[in-house]
């Protein structure tokens, strides 16, 4: 299963991949597959979480560092603007991305997308997937065809991978010299410290530390990683004519668990929650690709 078709890209300058992730930094979970593809990088926010300190620059060198360029959308929002939107049921933003997505992936005959999972941990990454799935189907309604779409894990064990897909995904089992380097990309990221040491020492995501139970359902959902789950990259083949949102029907997202504790602690006012904010943004794509094909 081809990944891209590198001397077309090199030769045309057109991207045969395109990386499409909600923040900077996602782009170190697979860093192998970077050096591969070289993908045109999309980022929705500027990772600045509930600080004022953008991320961007630091990706910016990963990718720099790899010859991967950036895409016309990259970093433009924070995460506070996105949040905002979501509250505020200004689906127009990300209707405006999956246009703009969906139109690159047709101009640039692009074989191959990949972008973050949604996984309950992070609303931001599962809108990102949203955008990403609402693109390939309106590329499909247009063309009849579409790239092949991919998903990656955030969080746990990199290689987590559900048995029924797992045949049709993307394995890369790094060598010494990519996994070095990989390494070396994230202990390197400035504001990702303290949650790169978390990861591969094994030890949960440093935010949620101070929250005992917290860390305790993250392991048990997600898994708990070692150094060398690293070396192994998973990009799971998706299907876009399946449901375009994840299912909590018998639990809430892990999101709002610590969303409730954020706001609690006075860092937010609101909580964004899955019934009330994602599922009518997911609708909302859904409507706004049938209209437009």
């Amino acid at each position: 299963m081809p990944l891209y078709s590198q001397a077309t890209s090199v030769g045309s300058g057109r991207p045969r991949a395109i990386l499409v992730i909600a923040h900077p930094g996602h782009e170190l979970r697979v860093h192998g597959w970077l050096e591969i593809a070289i993908p045109e990088v999309w980022i929705l926010t500027d990772g600045s979480g509930r600080t004022s300190r953008s991320r961007i620059d630091s990706t910016t060198r990963v990718l720099k560092a790899i010859g991967a360029l950036p895409g016309p959308v990259y970093g433009q929002m924070s995460d506070a603007d996105l949040y905002h939107a979501v509250l505020t049921f200004d689906h127009r933003r990300f209707k405006d991305l999956v246009d703009q997505l969906a139109a690159a992936l047709i101009r640039d005959r692009v074989e191959c997308i990949a972008g973050d999972g949604a996984e309950g941990y992070n609303p931001a990454h599962d809108i990102c997937r949203l955008v990403i799935n609402a693109a390939i189907k309106l590329v499909k309604c247009r063309t009849s065809k579409q790239p092949l779409n991919y998903d990656f894990t955030l969080v746990g064990t990199p290689s987590r991978c559900s048995e029924e897909p797992s045949s049709q995904s993307l394995w890369l089992n790094l060598d010494d010299a990519s996994f070095a380097r990989k390494l070396s990309a994230a202990r390197n990221y400035p504001e990702l410290q303290a949650e790169v040491a978390s990861a591969l020492l094994g030890i949960g995501n440093e935010p949620f530390r101070q929250h005992a139970d917290l860390v305790e359902r993250a392991h048990a959902t997600f898994g708990v990683t070692e150094l060398s789950n690293f070396r192994v990259e998973c990009l799971r083949l998706i299907n876009s004519d399946s449901e375009s949102n994840p299912s909590f029907k018998d639990d809430v997202p892990f999101y709002e668990e610590y969303g409730e504790r954020q706001v609690r602690a006075g860092h937010y006012q609101h909580v964004l929650r899955y019934s009330e904010h994602i599922l009518p943004l997911a609708a909302a794509l859904d409507s706004h690709v049938e209209r437009s094909s």
